[in-house]
C-alpha cells in the first residue's frame, strides 16, 4: 500500500544523498555466481519453517524503487538507487545478520525490467534477474531465508479492474509470464528462497488507475474473488515451473494484507500439491496515525494495547489450520532515524505476540532504523531488542518457555498501561459507559484527537486538551476540544461527533447538532447532518467526511441535503478549539 511506502520514502529523506553512494567501504560483493543449490525438507511444515525464520527485515526501498518508463530500459543501479537507497553490499546484508536478523525480504519491482510491458512483451531483462540473485545470495551467505515478491510495481495491478475485459486478460498473461520467468529462473534454489505472490495490491487496488484509467469496474465482492483467483493461479504455476518449486514454500498475499479483511470468509487460501507449505502475510501499521503520520506521537494506552492484541490472535483463524503467519511489513514512522516516542513499547507488544503466536515479524525498514552506511542499528535501545528476538538468542528456550514469557510481558504491560490510565483520564473507555467526543485529524495529518469508531482519549498529539462528557440518555450536550498548545491545527480532513457505545446503551437515538464553534465563533452549517453508525457500536455524526457520498440507508434524521460533510473549513485555516452542542433524542 500507499502508507507502506510513505514510511520509507520519509526514512529516504532523513537518508539523504550519501547512502546512494554506498557504505561499509562501498564494496559489492561477487559471490552472486557461487552456487547455492539446495534440497527441499518435504517434512518441514510451514508452522516449523516459520518459527526457524525468527526475527526479519525488509530491504525496503530497493529492489522495488519505481525507474520504469515506456520503451526506455534504465540501468539495474538506477532503479536500486532511485528511491534514495544505497547500492547494496555483502556488508550490508551481514550486518542485518549480526544485527539479529534471521530473514531477508527482498521487494521487487519487475516492470522495470520490462520495457515494453504495456505492449505486451513481458520479458524480464536478464540483468534484474542476475542483481536480484546477487542479493538473494548476499542473504544466503549468512544463512538466512529469503523472500522476493512483485511490490507495486507502479500498480499495473489496477489492470484486473480495467472496464475492458481484454485487459484484464493481459493482467492475468503478464502475472503468468511474469512467474513463470522468477520461478524457472531461481527453481534450483533451496527452501530458504520463498516467494510471495503479491503486495498489497491483492485487494481493494485491484481498481487502482495509475497503469489503467478505465479500472475501477470491481466490486468488494469480485475484488476477493479475483484476489483468491490470482493466488490460486501462482500456487498452480510455481508447482508445475520445475526444480525445487513443486516443495518450496509459498508466501500468499492477504486481502489488501489487511489482518481484518484476510479474516473476511470471503478470502480463501488457494489449494496446494504440496503438503503444508503454504504461508500467509499480512501487514501491520496499527493505528495508522501513529505508526505512519506525526499527528499522534504516544502509543501505549489501555486500548492501544487491546487493539494490537486483538489483531493480531485474530491470524489465529490461519495458524490453527496449519498455515505459517509471517507479518510482511510493520513499522513506526521515525524522524529522521530518530524513533518516535513509544517506539519500543509498540515493538515490544508486537513481537510478544509473535513469540506468542509462533508469527515471523519482517521490519519494514529503509536505512531508517538498520543503517546500511553504517551495517548497524542506529538506536541501541531497539538494537538490543531485535537481537533478544533472534533465532539463536532464543535457542535455549522451548516453545513454551517462549510463549510463556511472551503472555507474562504482555500482561504485564497491559497492567501498567491501565494503571496509569487512572492517573491521566478523567472519562476512561467502558462497556457500560457512553461518552461524546469530538474526532479530529488537521488537513496536514498533523494533530489529531481520537479519531476512529474506538474511543480513546490517549491517542491524541501533545497538548491537545478534551472535554468530553458521559451521555446518560436524552439531553443537550456539549463537547470541546482545545488545540492552542498543539501546535498549528490546521483546517479539517476528518472529523466528527462520536458517542462510544451509542448504539449498544442507547440504540435509535438521534443525535442533532445544533450550533458548532470554530475558536469561539459561531459557524455555519453547509447542510444538514445526520445520524449513523459504522461498526453497530459508535454513534456518529460526521461533520467532515468526503469519503462518504451519500447517507447509509439506516441514517437517522437525514433529510433530503443531508450530507457527511457540514462544515467547510480551508486546509490554511487556524483552528485553537472546536465546540460542539448537540441534542440526543431518544426513537
Amino acid at each position: 500500500m500507499k502508507k507502506a511506502r510513505f514510511i520509507a520514502a520519509a526514512a529516504a529523506v532523513g537518508l539523504g544523498f550519501s547512502a546512494v553512494l554506498g557504505g561499509c567501504g562501498g564494496k559489492k560483493d561477487d559471490s552472486s555466481k557461487e552456487e547455492k543449490k539446495g534440497e527441499v525438507n518435504v517434512e518441514m511444515t510451514a508452522t516449523e519453517l516459520v518459527k526457524r525464520m525468527g526475527n526479519g527485515i525488509n530491504l525496503g526501498n530497493t529492489m522495488e524503487a519505481y525507474a520504469h518508463f515506456a520503451g526506455g530500459t534504465p540501468s539495474v543501479e538506477s532503479c536500486e538507487t532511485a528511491w534514495g537507497q544505497p547500492v547494496t553490499t555483502q556488508e550490508m546484508i551481514s550486518g542485518m545478520k549480526a544485527a539479529g536478523f534471521d530473514s531477508l525480504r527482498i521487494p521487487v519491482a519487475w516492470t522495470n525490467a520490462m520495457p515494453n510491458f504495456e505492449e505486451g512483451d513481458y520479458t524480464i531483462g536478464e540483468e534484474y534477474l542476475d542483481r536480484v540473485e546477487e542479493i538473494i545470495n548476499y542473504a544466503l551467505n549468512e544463512d538466512m531465508y529469503v523472500i522476493i515478491n512483485d511490490h507495486w510495481d507502479g500498480s499495473w495491478w489496477g489492470m484486473f479492474g480495467s472496464a475492458q475485459q481484454e485487459v484484464r486478460d493481459k493482467a492475468m498473461d503478464m502475472y503468468r509470464s511474469m512467474w513463470t520467468q522468477i520461478a524457472q529462473r531461481y527453481a534450483d534454489y533451496s527452501d530458504k528462497l520463498i516467494f510471495e505472490s503479491a503486495n498489497e495490491e491483492l485487494g481493494d487496488r485491484l481498481n487502482d488507475k495509475d497503469k489503467a484509467p478505465d479500472s475501477g469496474s470491481l466490486s468488494q465482492d469480485e475484488c476477493y474473488e479475483t484476489a483468491n483467483r490470482i493466488n490460486q493461479e501462482f500456487v498452480d504455476l510455481v508447482r508445475k515451473s520445475g526444480g525445487n518449486n513443486d516443495q518450496r514454500f509459498l508466501l500468499i498475499a492477504g486481502y489488501n494484507t489487511d489482518i481484518a479483511m484476510t479474516c473476511d470468509d470471503r478470502f480463501h487460501m488457494p489449494t496446494d500439491t504440496a503438503k503444508n507449505k503454504l504461508l500467509l502475510s499480512v501487514h501491520y501499521y496499527t493505528p495508522w496515525n501513529y505508526c505512519g503520520t506525526e499527528s499522534v506521537d504516544h502509543w501505549g494506552s489501555v486500548e492501544d494495547y487491546k487493539e494490537q492484541n486483538k489483531l493480531m490472535k485474530m491470524m489465529t483463524k490461519y495458524s490453527d489450520q496449519g498455515y505459517g503467519i509471517i507479518i510482511g511489513e510493520y513499522a513506526v514512522l521515525s524522524n529522521g532515524g530518530v524513533p518516535k516516542n513509544d517506539t519500543d513499547k509498540f515493538y515490544t507488544n508486537f513481537l510478544n505476540n509473535c513469540d506468542l503466536y509462533n508469527y515471523c515479524p519482517m521490519l519494514w525498514d529503509c536505512s531508517d532504523l538498520y543503517k546500511r552506511t553504517m551495517c548497524s542499528m542506529g538506536d541501541e535501545t531497539l538494537a538490543q531488542l531485535f537481537s533478544g528476538r533472534s533465532f539463536s538468542a532464543q535457542s535455549a528456550l522451548s516453545e513454551e518457555e517462549i510463549a510463556k514469557n511472551a503472555q507474562e510481558g504482555m500482561d504485564a504491560d497491559l497492567a501498567a498501561a491501565e494503571e496509569k490510565a487512572m492517573e491521566d483520564v478523567s472519562i476512561l473507555p467502558a462497556d457500560d459507559k457512553a461518552v461524546a467526543w469530538i474526532m479530529y485529524q488537521s488537513s496536514d495529518y498533523n494533530i489529531s484527537y481520537s479519531v476512529g469508531d474506538n474511543y480513546d482519549p490517549t491517542s491524541k498529539t501533545d497538548g491537545v486538551k478534551a472535554e468530553n462528557v458521559e451521555v446518560t440518555g436524552e439531553g443537550t450536550y456539549t463537547v470541546k476540544l482545545d488545540l492552542s498548545d498543539a501546535g498549528a491545527a490546521k483546517g479539517v480532513a476528518f472529523s466528527a461527533l462520536g458517542i462510544s457505545n451509542g448504539e449498544l446503551l442507547y440504540p435509535g437515538y438521534n443525535a442533532e447538532i445544533d450550533e458548532i464553534k470554530i475558536n469561539g465563533e459561531p459557524i455555519e452549517m453547509i447542510a444538514d447532518g445526520y445520524t449513523s453508525s459504522d461498526d453497530s457500536k459508535c454513534t456518529r455524526v460526521n461533520l467532515y467526511n468526503q469519503w462518504v457520498s451519500a447517507p447509509p440507508e439506516d441514517a437517522r434524521g437525514a433529510e433530503e441535503d443531508s450530507s457527511a460533510t457540514i462544515i467547510d473549513i480551508p486546509d490554511s485555516f487556524e483552528i485553537s478549539d472546536i465546540e460542539i452542542t448537540f441534542t440526543y433524542t431518544a426513537p
